[in-house]
């Protein structure tokens, strides 16, 4: 598996961004064949605090992946939700949904087929594979959510009093979602809203799987969202067990996550890291 950091200018956000890419390229299996694509790919996003290194440290995903043959796309995202901030001209979901697999497709190998192209995130990544997934259904043709922050509802504006953390700042709240929270609740921003919007316009939605840890607080609106979804015939599933808000709940349930997707059948051989 080829491990490829590189620095792109992306417009939609005004500056130079990092990005992390695992390729299955430098592989050899047991006929001395190397894969050479297109290859299917999954985006993936990284939670708050994070960044685009955060995938290849806490999980297996490089390892699973060349087994899969399957590229990873892993962009930073810094702590913007990966929403569009119309006020600032951080366009971060016009840069997920398309700048970036725009560039990643003329760059790499990688197939242009929705249904071999997928996102998916933790936490704060959760929620932005969830709304950069359904935004451009026409791209994604499955998305992944992992403990998912899904925060964007009734209620919102309602900020603690003394905050815990930043993120629970009225300040950081209007940075990601604009001055009117109240209002984000019935826009497309809240994902219930988004989902009821494309399925009145007969939509073609991704199939969708969550999980989340027993012991995680954002435990409480992923249940409601899995209800949300069977009550509105939304193909996906539904995963919980042992574990918290966590790498090592993380690491077991992408390997979960990567089995549901529709991926190559595992193919060993002689790659970078691993003689088998």
């Amino acid at each position: 598996m080829a491990l490829i950091r590189l620095n792109f200018m992306a417009q939609s956000l005004h500056r130079t961004v990092p990005l992390l890419v695992c390729l299955p390229t430098d592989k050899v299996d047991a006929q001395g064949q190397t894969p050479t694509g297109p290859f299917k790919t999954l985006y993936l996003l990284h939670g708050m605090l994070g960044s685009e290194v955060d995938w290849v440290s806490g999980t297996r995903i490089q390892r699973w992946s060349d087994e899969r043959n399957l590229a990873v796309v892993m962009p930073a995202g810094e702590n913007g939700f990966y929403t569009d901030h119309n006020w600032s001209t951080d366009l971060y979901s016009q840069f997920i949904g398309q700048e970036l697999v725009a560039f990643t497709r003329r760059t790499f190998p990688l197939s242009i087929k929705r249904e071999d192209t997928f996102i998916g995130g933790l936490s704060m990544g959760g929620y932005g594979a969830l709304y950069n997934g359904l935004r451009f259904h026409q791209t994604f043709g499955a998305i992944i959510m992992l403990s998912a922050g899904l925060l964007v509802g009734p209620g919102m504006e309602k900020l603690p009093a003394k905050p815990a953390w930043f993120a629970e700042t009225a300040a950081y709240q209007h940075h990601v979602f604009g001055s009117d929270l109240a209002a984000v609740s019935q826009s497309d921003l809240n994902p219930k809203v988004l989902i009821e919007r494309l399925q009145a316009e007969h939509a073609t939605l991704p199939a969708i799987y969550m999980a989340i840890g027993n012991d995680d607080d954002l435990k409480p609106v992923n249940d409601d969202f899995d209800q949300f979804l069977t009550q509105h015939q939304v193909e996906h599933v539904y995963e919980t067990g042992a574990g918290n808000h966590e790498w090592d709940f993380w690491d077991r349930y992408l390997l979960r996550a990567l089995d549901w997707l529709p991926l190559d059948s595992k193919v060993s051989g002689l790659n970078s890291g691993h003689i088998n």
